[in-house]
């Protein structure tokens, strides 16, 4: 038979594997940017919402504990609201690789966009683990003392912030792997 038949265990060449599975790497990457939209959000807030008042003598003298008064919680407060929005905006580009998932020079772009995040992420969630560590265990050396037998309150929350950020760097670890196979695969 001349070219318009196809024999058994044949794949013409309309359907393409690869396109379906680009497509499911695209869909993948699409949910997963959402969850660390609200790891990253669900961080900032809980952090940047965190303080504590512990009365003393009078009712007139009281101590405070805000996630303000650190740097490095302002820092982490920062990254996180900063790398929270480029994954709102990313999703444009991530609906636009389901629509074409041939689309190879945006996800190079979306690829190192995602990197430069995870290293912003990175540093905001280590310099906010270290200040966690402190407020924990204190630091005999320096004579720094743990104040979260006082302000317990803050130092769980602050704690439970740190989990969501740790969790959307794992999910850019993931998304910058699904961009390289998908660019791979193209």
């Amino acid at each position: 038979m001349k070219g318009g038949s196809i024999e058994i265990g044949e794949v013409s060449k309309g359907a393409s594997p690869r396109k379906g599975v680009t497509r499911g790497l695209s869909i993948m990457d699409f949910i997963l940017r959402i969850i660390a939209a609200v790891a990253t959000l669900g961080s900032a807030l809980a952090m940047g919402t965190t303080n504590e008042t512990l009365p003393f003598a009078t009712q007139f003298i009281r101590f405070r504990a805000e996630f303000d008064d650190l740097p490095s919680l302002v820092f982490f407060v920062m990254g996180n609201s900063v790398v929270c929005g480029y994954l709102v905006l990313s999703l444009v580009l991530s609906v636009f690789h389901i629509v074409r998932s041939t689309a190879v020079k945006s996800r190079i772009l979306l690829a190192a966009l995602d990197t430069v995040m995870l290293g912003l992420l990175t540093a905001a969630a280590s310099a906010a683990a270290a200040i966690v560590y402190i407020a924990h265990y204190g630091n005999s050396s320096a004579n720094w003392f743990a104040i979260c037998q006082q302000y317990n309150n803050f130092c769980e929350r602050i704690s439970g912030s740190l989990i969501g950020s740790y969790i959307a760097v794992v999910l850019l670890m993931i998304l910058i792997l699904l961009s390289v196979v998908a660019i791979s695969r193209n």
